[in-house]
């Protein structure tokens, strides 16, 4: 018999996928799991028995639900689905799927909204963190007309403003996890920093690339995947990530010299991948990075006019990064105070997912 489950299909930033309450799904972990994989339809490459697209950036589900942490408003879980696998890794968070919820709280009402704006107070359940969200909700809902264009998206929607606040140490608990701004692994200098989450930065140009590829040609270099994913494996490990085999995080981007105007260029790898965009919570690693003297981040930037903006190039086109670092702090000891990003989203569609799970938290068809 199939399941119905009530969802929204969201996009929100450079990706998309369905947004549920969290009353509406299973509180078993391993009962969620398989439903997740059942609405994308996962065990087939292509997703074709499920809402997935078949592709990374459109096979990601979030689950949203009411705090009862003091300050804030709504909670949130992001869940990467695997493409033709049986995994679901709730491990990193997505800054990309972010910029849609609070959009979908105030859809589902679990925030009022104010006019002409929502001020909301996010919790990463992945992270640990808290992400201040402005939402545009003239006359009390939510609009996703408006004149922001975002690089990976067509056309124009609201902005939404995402402040990440005390971002640092998501998943080590210290921005710089080794204690060194630059660590050699195989002979390669990198750095391995964590805000927002955790990353490995890699100057392309050591590994015999420009930094300026476009995603099919990164993708179709196995050599460097291969070679990239030794110097990830004991980079998490040096960071206290611990055996990273089969796991997402750390993430691994090459940097190089901008091209078009921007602070530096970023290969973000998803890790065995290459982004089509870039995720925000990378752009947002790669932006602190950038302000950590001596990294491989900041060796590379070009200072930009407009203190505290970071442009960040990809394959897309580019994303700026608003920074700001305590001034109080020692060029040995940076502390990233708050980071920011303008991102879009938009309701494309509410309703409910049909699923053959059984035993699911839904209401029989």
């Amino acid at each position: 018999m199939l399941t119905r489950i009530p969802c929204m299909m969201m996009r929100g930033g450079t990706s998309k996928g369905p947004f549920f309450l969290a009353s509406d799904l299973p509180d078993d972990i391993a009962q969620l799991h398989r439903t997740l994989l059942a609405v994308m339809g996962s065990e087939h490459i292509r997703q074709i028995d499920g809402i997935g697209g078949g592709d990374s950036l459109t096979s990601k589900a979030v689950i949203v639900g009411r705090s009862k942490r003091p300050g804030i408003d709504v909670e949130y879980l992001f869940a990467q689905v695997a493409v033709g696998g049986d995994t679901v890794d709730t491990a990193p968070n997505c800054g990309n799927m972010l910029s849609a919820v609070g959009p979908f709280a105030i859809e589902r009402g679990l925030v009022t909204a104010t006019s002409p704006q929502t001020t909301l107070r996010i919790f990463n359940r992945n992270t640990g963190k808290t992400i201040e969200a402005i939402v545009q909700t003239p006359d009390g809902k939510v609009t996703y007309k408006g004149r922001t264009a975002i690089d990976g998206v067509p056309g124009q929607g609201a902005p939404v403003m995402l402040n990440f606040l005390d971002a640092a140490g998501a998943k080590t608990g210290k921005l710089l996890p080794t204690g060194e701004p630059i660590d050699v692994i195989n002979g390669i200098q990198v750095s391995c920093v964590d805000f927002a989450s955790p990353l490995v930065l890699i100057a392309a140009t050591a590994l015999g690339n420009t930094g300026h590829e476009t995603k099919p040609a990164l993708d179709h270099d196995k050599a460097l995947f291969n070679r990239v994913e030794t110097i990830r494996l004991e980079a998490a490990r040096r960071m206290g990530l611990g055996d990273a085999i089969g796991k997402v995080l750390p993430k691994v981007a090459l940097l190089a010299t901008p091209e078009h105007g921007g602070s530096i260029s970023s290969r973000y790898l998803t890790p065995w991948t290459c982004h089509a965009a870039h995720a925000v919570t990378g752009a947002l690693c790669i932006a602190a990075a950038c302000c950590v003297p001596g990294s491989v981040a900041a060796s590379i930037a070009v200072p930009g006019r407009n203190t505290g903006t970071i442009a960040i190039e990809h394959p897309a086109g580019r994303m700026e990064m608003r920074v700001e670092v305590d001034p109080t702090a020692t060029a040995r000891d940076v502390v990233i105070s708050r980071a920011g990003v303008v991102r879009t989203a938009r309701l494309l569609l509410s309703g409910h997912v049909f699923v053959n799970v059984p035993a699911v938290l839904a209401v029989a068809a």
